[in-house]
């Protein structure tokens, strides 16, 4: 295989792909590659060879944030090393030149600003495509761009963009191909696909929306769904909607790791979800984190019910103190 000498490791959601297309648009001879936070640890032996490597929208995982944190500046020492989040970091300080953070942008919005130089402007309408996919379009920059463009236009793009990313899944050589002309600023309804996978998404999320509106169960102050047979973090949003709670919980039976995959959107309540995961998920043999709002866990399948009820009363606790502050 040829090599280049930049090397990118990106998410697989909107914003990671938006985010891979910027950098790739500053060098359009990068390899693209596709990790989580679990896996980028043992990914990085991929960049033995490499001078430039990007890494994109892949959150910290807490568990091992000392070795990566080690094996980057490792990295560093030899090699270019651009990394690029949003996520909340662990306890442990990431205060490298090579990190480039920010809790309150969408890694599409930091990547444009990080290789602004190297890229034409109309390279941040890919940006917002990313900001409309992570709900951060409405930080000062994104508005300030979004005024380039009809406004309609671009969440037209943006949502076909992000069903259509929602319907492929862990298909990451299509979302390989996707990259390529996005990198090169061709509208995402130009690009071969695209619209129809977009219009198949939308099928499955309205059947999803009545499914869940159905197997919904309202605790005190979240509601939660199980095996849906669908998008995990719609059916959250449609499971907080129906459930008429402030947090709603999706959960996904894993038969193969007898564990249950969670994910966690909040649409009006002062929780931080990602806090409160970090801390109860390890009391149930379980692991989670994400964001503020929105959030995802893996739970033994055996104590799902008893995490469902603690975080429903801590989040009911947490609610209230708030309420009496």
């Amino acid at each position: 295989m040829e090599k280049t000498d930049t090397i990118i490791f990106t998410h697989g959601d909107s914003d990671g792909v938006c985010s891979g297309a910027i950098a790739k648009s500053a060098y359009p001879d990068a390899r693209i590659y596709f990790t989580s936070p679990v896996s980028l640890y043992n990914r990085l032996d991929m960049a033995e060879d490499y001078d430039n490597i990007i890494i994109c929208d892949i959150a910290v995982d807490e568990r091992s944030c000392v070795n990566l944190y080690n094996k980057i500046n490792d990295i560093a020492s030899r090699a270019n090393v651009t990394y690029i989040d949003h996520h909340p970091l662990p306890r442990m300080c990431w205060d490298e030149p090579w990190f480039y953070h920010d809790l309150n942008t969408c890694a599409a919005e930091l990547t444009y600003k990080a290789f602004k130089s190297l890229l034409e402007r109309d390279i941040r309408r890919i940006a917002v495509y990313g900001a409309i996919g992570d709900y951060r379009d409405n930080t000062p920059a994104i508005k300030k761009w979004t005024r380039d463009w009809d406004k309609r236009s671009l969440y037209f793009q943006a949502g076909t963009l992000i069903q259509a990313l929602q319907y492929v899944g862990r298909n990451y050589d299509f979302k390989r191909e996707i990259i390529n002309p996005l990198s090169n600023d061709l509208i995402p309804s130009e690009i071969p696909n695209l619209i129809p996978y977009a219009k198949k998404a939308s099928r499955i999320e309205e059947d999803l929306r009545i499914r869940v509106k159905e197997l919904v169960h309202p605790l005190h102050s979240v509601a939660y769904v199980l095996d849906p047979e669908g998008y995990l973090s719609k059916s959250a949003i449609y499971a907080a909607s129906y459930g008429r709670k402030g947090i709603g919980i999706a959960a996904e039976h894993r038969k193969n790791k007898a564990s249950y995959d969670l994910s966690l959107r909040s649409r009006n309540s002062s929780v931080d979800i990602n806090l409160l995961l970090r801390d109860i998920a390890p009391q149930y043999g379980g692991s989670g984190g994400g964001h503020p709002v929105a959030a995802g866990a893996r739970i033994p399948e055996e104590k799902l019910d008893a995490f469902l009820q603690e975080f429903d009363r801590r989040v009911t606790v947490a609610e209230t103190e708030k309420e009496d502050l």
